[in-house]
């Protein structure tokens, strides 16, 4: 009887090494798996995100002083005065000219008023001087961003005005204004 109790008790101790040894294997490749760090990673980075406002300004090379000035006019003579105007911010703009004016001659129109951009030969404005302000701003164009422009004005008394223009003035302020263009999406 002892040969039949013996080999009974060596299949037992088979099949526990059987269920140990296959369990064993499945904790040690968990173990791996996990602690391996097997992710595919990847990342990228947009650095330096920034925006910041442009400028709208202006420099006029007479700013707070008369374009010109001239006492004891006689018929026939004319007064030149020139200034500069420029866009001196970073954004481009629109200019125009606005006068605030006072003809106290007789014959307002004996008094003659020509703008003319310097470089161009062409008169931007001509007429009685004070009748800008009637016409409202005068459109001067864009200016790019530091861009300069030259106006002479030349302001005549006509050679046909006769006595009753004698000891009259007019007087004029002149306003530039800049405004910046229409708003723009910017694709980048």
């Amino acid at each position: 009887m002892n040969d039949t109790t013996t080999p009974a008790a060596a299949p037992a101790k088979s099949r526990k090494r059987l269920v140990i040894v296959p369990l064993a294997g499945l904790l040690v490749a968990a173990a791996v798996a996990v602690g391996s760090g097997a992710d595919f990673v990847s990342n990228s980075v947009n650095t330096a995100n920034a925006f910041s406002t442009g400028t709208l300004a202006q420099q006029n090379s007479k700013s707070g002083k008369a374009i010109f000035n001239a006492a004891n006019l006689k018929p026939g003579d004319t007064l030149n005065g020139t200034v500069t105007i420029t866009n001196s911010g970073s954004l481009p703009a629109s200019f125009t000219l606005t006068e605030n004016a006072v003809n106290g001659f007789v014959k307002a129109d004996n008094l003659t008023l020509t703008i003319t951009r310097a470089g161009t030969g062409t008169a931007v404005w001509s007429g009685t001087f004070g009748a800008l302000t009637a016409a409202g701003a005068l459109d001067l164009g864009t200016f790019a961003a530091g861009e300069a422009r030259d106006y002479t004005f030349s302001t005549t008394l006509a050679q046909s005005a006769d006595n009753t223009e004698q000891g009259k003035s007019a007087t004029a302020t002149y306003t530039w204004d800049a405004k910046q263009g229409a708003a723009a999406t910017i694709d980048q």
